[in-house]
């Protein structure tokens, strides 16, 4: 396959950073790649670079927990074409990656020729995912498109919010005033079809991918 390509690589085992260069490396010759660790480091990083072809993305890494990484990459860069790679092999996880915006899922367990392959034709533009993948839908259907719903800005106030942050804190952090996190948390509540602060946090919850069905 033809070089040029960027593409970034989100995971915080060293090693299988490692494995996934590799497979990249076989898949497309001669790819810019770059490599990060935490969901800060990831944001940080999309600031500077731009026109990133892929994001391999790892569910499980500091400043992520379950989707939430996903989700708020898919909030703030909706053109990023982003794909799931995870030990969470569950078909509830690969499932929920789909609902809210992966364009594949690459399990950890793969093997390299299929690592390799998965990569070829994804960055051919054909989406990749586990054989024998039920791909029914459920009420998680519904749960992605109210998280989806959310702006970027309102998205960091609601895990603030499930940090046990009040809006004076929140406020002070964003930079705006606390009116301003008022009217945030009032839009939130609307999207999510909740009545106050726990319910927004239970529904973050569902995130987890200890909590899919």
């Amino acid at each position: 396959m033809e070089n040029g390509y960027r593409i970034i690589i989100a995971d915080d085992h060293p090693l299988f950073r490692n494995a996934l260069h590799q497979a990249v490396q076989l898949a497309v010759e001669g790819a810019q790649l770059h490599e990060v660790d935490s969901i800060d480091n990831l944001m940080a990083l999309l600031i500077k670079v731009t026109d990133v072809d892929l994001l391999l993305l790892d569910l499980k890494m500091p400043g992520a927990s379950g989707f939430s990484g996903l989700v708020q990459l898919r909030n703030q860069y909706p053109e990023l074409p982003v794909v799931v790679v995870s030990a969470s092999e569950e078909p509830a996880v690969v499932q929920q990656a789909m609902r809210f915006g992966a364009l594949g899922f690459i399990p950890k367990s793969a093997p390299m020729p299929t690592l390799v392959g998965a990569l070829d034709r994804i960055l051919a533009g054909d989406p990749w995912w586990p054989e024998g993948l039920n791909l029914g839908e459920d009420a998680g259907d519904d749960l992605a498109a109210r998280l989806a719903s959310l702006t970027p800005q309102q998205y960091k106030v609601l895990l603030m919010l499930s940090e046990g942050k009040l809006n004076k804190q929140i406020a002070y952090e964003l930079e705006v005033s606390e009116a301003t996190i008022k009217a945030h948390v009032t839009a939130i509540f609307r999207k999510l079809g909740v009545q106050n602060r726990t319910q927004a946090v239970i529904v973050l919850s569902q995130l987890d991918i200890h909590h899919q069905p």
